[in-house]
């Protein structure tokens, strides 16, 4: 429309772009994984898949029910168990406040959550001894350096309701048969650091023996030999370790149930061929344990352990329940760490078993073709066939390269004749002949060439 005249509103301008202010381009950094945590890469599946299926092939075995706690819980939790003046609690553990007030961490371990589950759970009205096991990530803000992450993985046997030597000997058999599934040689450390009553003059008698050392201890350690003497012996320090040499042996001062009870435990490990070392200064990080300790040590660097890494440990944990505000229930368990596994696995250049590779590859081409494939690939799969596909490749070189590179011994090739015949092609990739079947009759043809057991 005209614009009237005298009219203040100017013209409207037709067919005019309208103007685009393009930023200037900005660096932005890609995303990174935070320090201490790492990507399970495909590469590195086939290893954490053998783990696995081993956990669960012993679990079955010996008898072990699986359990997931939550990755989250109570921080009191593990100020209770795991104890307030151990590094996981003091230094380590990922803790905050939600926005309800509620005071959480990450699991720094999973004993404490078990424990917690089966008192909560009225477990205890079950059958003893209860047997779990687990599989799942942790969470410690340690150090990160080689075998060590802030958000690691574990895998546990535990055995509550029972205080036989029986089932320490046990635990730690199944520890070791983990091992030697994966061919890694290692051997148990073993200790025992007795009961609240024995224990209790032990800890006089390592007080007294490292006060007239106090200077030239740790800071930590300083504080330690006040709150938690055990600790002392747990030391990684440089100026701490001349110390331990001399320092008072808990074995010396073990009550006579609690020798008994590890004697027992050596004599069963003696008798089942479990190969392990005496270690007096094993006291473990966690302030639950009692009596038996022990730790998993790769056989050639045992005698240097200050420096190995230990490939996990475990032991008996007898107060921990009552610490929790539950009734007295004994307990034993052990806890390999995955990536240490895998990382020994690597160095030693051991191969997780390969998996059984695809018998038969189902090759399309075009549209219709696709179609047909997709449906008779589900029908193949369900009856048990070992058969994979590629949708997305559309050339039958490529598919049938495919093929050859995953060792397929037949390919079954659908194209727009054989689906209008109600045919497959199937080729022999080792004779390099090929023969139309009828689809209807496909299924027998194929167990006839490849027999039963390689379906």
């Amino acid at each position: 429309m005209p614009r009237k005249k005298g009219s203040k509103n100017k013209p409207v301008e037709e067919n005019v772009e309208p103007t685009v202010v393009i930023p200037k381009e900005s660096k932005v950094r890609t995303p990174q994984l935070l320090r201490g945590f790492k990507d399970i890469l495909p590469t590195d599946q086939v290893y954490w898949e053998h783990v696995r299926e081993t956990v669960n092939e012993l679990a079955r075995k010996y008898g072990f029910e699986r359990i997931d706690t939550p990755l989250l819980e109570s921080t009191s939790l593990f100020r209770r168990s795991v104890g307030d003046v151990t590094d996981i609690v003091e230094k380590e553990m990922f803790s905050f406040t939600s926005m309800g007030g509620d005071h959480m961490s990450l699991r720094p371990e999973a004993t404490a959550s078990i424990v917690r589950a089966y008192l909560e759970h009225g477990m205890f009205n079950l059958p003893q001894p209860i047997k779990l096991f687990y599989i799942g990530p942790m969470f410690r803000y340690d150090r990160p350096q080689s075998g060590r992450y802030r958000q690691f993985h574990q895998f546990g046997f535990e055995v509550l309701g029972e205080e036989n030597p029986a089932a320490d000997a046990k635990v730690i058999l199944m520890a070791y048969n983990f091992f030697k599934l994966m061919e890694l040689d290692v051997v148990i450390t073993v200790n025992s650091i007795g009961c609240l009553s024995c224990r209790g003059e032990f800890k006089k008698a390592l007080q007294n023996y490292y006060k007239t050392k106090k200077n030239s201890l740790c800071k930590d350690c300083q504080k330690r030999l006040l709150k938690n003497p055990l600790r002392l012996l747990d030391c990684k320090e440089e100026e701490c370790k001349p110390f331990k040499s001399d320092a008072p042996q808990i074995v010396d001062w073990l009550c006579d149930d609690c020798q008994q009870h590890f004697m027992r435990v050596l004599e069963l490990l003696d008798d089942l061929g479990v190969p392990y070392m005496l270690d007096s200064g094993l006291v473990r990080g966690l302030d639950y344990y009692n009596r038996t300790t022990f730790e998993i040590y790769m056989a050639d660097e045992v005698e240097n352990k200050e420096r190995a890494l230990a490939l996990g440990g475990g032991g008996r944990y007898d107060l921990l329940a009552e610490q929790l505000g539950g009734r007295p229930v004994a307990g034993i368990g052990v806890a390999p760490g995955i990536e240490r596994v895998i990382l020994k696995m690597k160095e030693r250049e051991i191969e997780p078993p390969i998996r059984k590779r695809p018998t038969i590859l189902l090759a399309q081409i075009g549209a219709q073709a696709k179609i047909e494939a997709m449906k008779l690939f589900e029908r193949l799969y369900d009856e048990g066939f070992n058969i994979v596909e590629n949708y997305v490749k559309n050339s039958l070189k490529a598919q049938l390269e495919l093929a050859e590179r995953l060792g397929c011994r037949f390919v079954l090739i659908l194209g727009q004749k054989e689906v209008l015949d109600k045919t497959v092609l199937i080729r022999d990739m080792e004779a390099g002949i090929q023969e139309v079947i009828d689809v209807s009759k496909l299924s027998s043809e194929l167990r006839k060439k490849l027999g039963d057991s390689e379906k």
